[in-house]
């Protein structure tokens, strides 16, 4: 089902079809390296070149030999005659799938970069534009003191460089080939034509191998798709935090003819953030598996392979999907600078006690004291709803040392969002530098009736 929703060039990456390809051109590189060492006549790379294989004939071989490898090569046997004899030459059947899904997992890192390098240009756009839209920042939940929106979505923009850096690298540990033989000696295969074909397909060739390429390559780059999807679960969380009706400072796109609910016409429900907080937890279980994968018995077993047959397409697929969905959330996020300023106000100024209580500390009273002082009026709000500033103001040990007109001052949210320049400098975040890239899909197209 998750194939439905996702991107057509990774719905393609993990297609039969392209798998099949993918071992063919294995195969065929294979060919061309024993016909450069001399082993197969040269005359027959042409006629090797253009195998196929019908699926649907595998597919019927299939149902005698149990063993999908040996049916792709009676496949292709079948379109080749008695050039078919230099297929496979030396080779096991890992050398040719655990090739193939190496050339498989660095398209669809390709495509996962392209989706990051898209969420951070829409998040820097919207971040640049609410550089200064104050709002209040929580700890544990409860306000703080007041941040920017901009802000908050430069800490995002800085995660996922770091997640893209974190997809270079698993794309860099898993671009490797393996075609060494039975065990990994090369008893069968000489090291050359390992690197031979590796060339020819632009990978590096594993130093070492046993039947297949070690698995905690594949567990590398399935916790980095993980992580990526974990930290997709922490920005829609904050959004979906945000959205709430009772703090309600922004909103994931809402269509004009979209319900919420089948019961309550009024209901306006951040429904794709939860989808992608849904997924994440899958994406995280299939972390589990692929390190789980990477104990196997003695040079090898097949466990890995039949779990590997669903999530290392499902955990692409599924990514693939939540970064799209996420960016268009992003890209057309509903925000409501008058609802933040309001929720800055709505604890009476007590946002502002630290500053009250620096400002104490400077005239010279000790941190305890200046702490106790403000406490005491800052218990005094909380309990009777009042005003901090009224507080402070009609309490004489508090202007004693700060008069009415010097607290004033202390009250404005603008002063906390002083070195925002400064932060967005180090991120390279100024007007002008981001150009948002289309989406290939549009948000209609990304949300199906049920899911």
């Amino acid at each position: 089902m998750i194939e439905r929703y996702s991107r057509p060039q990774m719905k393609r990456i993990w297609s039969d079809e392209n798998k099949f390809n993918k071992w063919l051109e294995v195969e065929i590189a294979a060919c061309d390296a024993w016909a450069e060492l001399g082993v197969i006549p040269k005359e027959a790379i042409p006629k090797i070149k253009i195998a196929r294989c019908n699926l649907k004939r595998m597919g019927e071989i299939l149902k005698e030999t149990h063993h999908d490898v040996t049916a792709f090569l009676g496949a292709v046997a079948e379109s080749l005659g008695d050039e078919s004899r230099f297929i496979h030459l030396g080779l096991t059947s890992s050398d040719i799938i655990d090739t193939s899904l190496s050339l498989q997992m660095v398209e669809a890192a390709e495509v996962l970069t392209q989706d990051i390098k898209e969420l951070i240009s829409v998040l820097a756009q919207k971040a640049i534009e609410h550089k200064y839209t104050a709002m209040i920042g929580r700890t544990h939940g409860i306000h703080a003191e007041p941040i920017s929106f901009g802000f908050k979505l430069a800490l995002w923009i800085e995660e996922m460089q770091r997640n893209r850096q974190r997809l270079t690298d698993a794309k860099k540990t898993i671009a490797v080939g393996k075609i060494s033989g039975a065990v990994g000696t090369y008893a069968t295969v000489p090291p050359e034509i390992e690197e031979k074909v590796c060339a020819k397909l632009r990978l590096t060739p594993a130093s070492v191998s046993s039947q297949v390429l070690q698995r905690d390559r594949h567990a590398q780059f399935v916790t980095t798709l993980a992580i990526i999807a974990s930290s997709l679960e922490k920005f829609a969380t904050e959004i979906r935090a945000l959205q709430k009706t009772e703090t309600r400072e922004v909103e994931e796109p809402f269509g004009a003819r979209q319900t919420g609910s089948s019961a309550m016409p009024h209901k306006r429900n951040p429904e794709l953030c939860e989808r992608i907080c849904g997924i994440a937890r899958l994406v995280r279980g299939y972390a589990l598996t692929s390190m789980e994968n990477i104990a196997l018995w003695h040079e090898r077993d097949v466990s890995h392979s039949s779990t590997e047959r669903i999530t290392l397409p499902d955990s692409c697929l599924i990514l693939d999907y939540a970064l799209v969905i996420f960016t268009s959330v992003m890209r057309d996020l509903q925000v409501y600078p008058k609802q933040m300023k309001r929720n800055i106000g709505i604890t009476k100024g007590l946002v502002f006690s630290q500053r009250v209580m620096l400002s104490l500390i400077d005239k010279g009273l000790s941190r305890q004291k200046a702490y106790e002082l403000v406490q005491r009026n800052a218990t005094k709000a909380w309990k009777g709803n009042k005003n901090l500033i009224n507080l402070l103001k009609s309490d004489p040990e508090v202007t004693a040392i700060l008069p009415p007109e010097e607290l004033e001052p202390l009250f404005d949210e603008q002063y906390y969002l002083r070195y925002m320049d400064d932060i967005f400098k180090r991120l390279g975040l100024t007007k002008g530098q981001w150009k948002e890239k289309p989406s290939t899909l549009r948000p209609d197209e990304l949300t199906p009736k049920s899911i």
